[in-house]
C-alpha cells in the first residue's frame, strides 16, 4: 500500500531537532530539577550502562530492543553536548559540523579525488590521516583509561596491522596461539600458581588469541560475552534440572552436571536462530 500523498512526511533530521529541543526544555530554569542538577560527570555512568546495554541486544540479535538502545544513548550524547554548550564549548550543531569536515577529510577517495581503494587501504590511510590530525608521536595512539582490555588489545592490533605489521596468513596467527598455550604450560609445569611469570604468559596468550580474532574478522568482545551467557543459560539449566531432583550442584557428581551441560547444548542447536 502506497503512502498517502497528502500527508507530509516529516523532514529529515526533524525528530534529531525535537529531541535537542527536549534537552534545552529540561534544563531550562523552569525545567526538570533533575535533569537540571546533573553534570558530565554525572552522567558518565548512564552512558556506560545504556553503552553496555546495547552490546547485550546485539549480542542477541536483538534488533528492536538496539534501537530502543541507541535511542536512549542518542539521548544521552545529545544531553552532554547541550552541557558542554553551557560551560562555553561548541554546540551540538558545531559539534556535528566539525565531525562532518574530519570524516570528509578522512575519505579522501570519496570527496577530494575520487579512487576506488581497498578496504585495508582505507584502514591505513585513515590511521595515518588521523596520526597526523593529532600529532601523536605513534600511530597507536592513547588507550582511554576505562577502555576494557579485549577491546585495548583489539584496537592496538588493528592499528599496527593498518601499516603492515601483521600476520601474512592466518597459520601465523594460530601457531602464535600455540606457541603462547605452551609457555602457558611450560610456566604451569615450573612455577608455582600466581607466579610473576605464568601471569605475564597468560598475557601473552590471551592477547594472541584476540589477534587472532581480528584476523578473522570476529568482534573478541562481543564473542567472549555471549560466550559468558551460553555458560550461564547452560549452567541455570544444570541448577534447574537439579533442583527437580531435590538436590544442588555441590551435591551432586561432576559426572551428572557434565551430563546435564550437554543436554542444555543439545537443546541450544535444536533452538531455532
Amino acid at each position: 500500500m502506497s503512502a498517502d500523498p497528502k500527508v507530509a512526511s516529516p523532514a529529515r533530521g526533524a525528530g534529531l531537532v525535537a529531541l535537542w529541543d527536549l534537552c534545552r526544555i529540561l534544563r531550562a530554569p523552569n525545567g526538570c530539577p533533575w535533569d537540571k542538577e546533573q553534570t558530565p560527570a554525572s552522567l558518565t555512568p548512564y552512558v556506560v550502562e545504556e553503552t553496555y546495554e546495547i552490546l547485550e541486544s546485539v549480542s542477541h540479535d536483538d534488533w528492536p530492543a538496539t534501537a530502543e538502545e541507541l535511542g536512549d544513548l542518542l539521548f544521552l550524547l545529545m544531553f552532554l553536548a547541550e552541557m558542554v554548550e553551557e560551560r562555553g564549548g561548541p554546540g551540538l550543531d558545531a559539534l556535528a559540523r566539525a565531525t562532518d569536515a574530519k570524516l570528509r577529510r578522512r575519505h579522501p577517495h570519496l570527496f577530494e579525488t575520487p579512487e576506488e581503494i581497498s578496504s585495508s587501504d582505507q584502514q591505513r590511510r585513515w590511521q595515518h590521516l588521523k596520526q597526523a590530525e593529532k600529532g601523536s608521536g605513534s600511530l597507536l595512539g592513547q588507550i582511554p583509561a576505562g577502555a576494557p582490555s579485549l577491546t585495548a588489545a583489539y584496537r592496538t592490533q588493528e592499528k599496527a596491522a593498518s601499516v603492515g605489521f601483521d600476520w601474512p596468513d592466518v597459520e601465523g596467527v594460530v601457531k602464535k596461539v600455540e606457541e603462547e598455550l605452551g609457555e602457558v604450560r611450560e610456566a604451569m609445569a615450573t612455577r608455582g600458581a600466581g607466579d610473576e611469570e605464568l601471569r605475564r604468559e597468560l598475557g601473552d596468550l590471551l592477547f594472541a588469541v584476540t589477534n587472532l580474532a581480528r584476523y578473522v574478522r570476529v568482534d573478541p568482545e562481543r564473542e567472549l560475552r555471549a560466550a559468558v551467557l551460553r555458560f550461564r543459560g547452560r549452567f541455570r539449566h544444570i541448577e534447574d534440572k537439579l533442583a527437580e531432583r531435590g538436590r544442588t550442584p555441590a551435591e551432586s557428581s561432576l559426572e551428572e552436571m557434565d551430563a546435564l551441560w550437554e543436554e542444555a547444548k543439545r537443546r541450544e542447536r535444536a533452538e531455532p536462530r
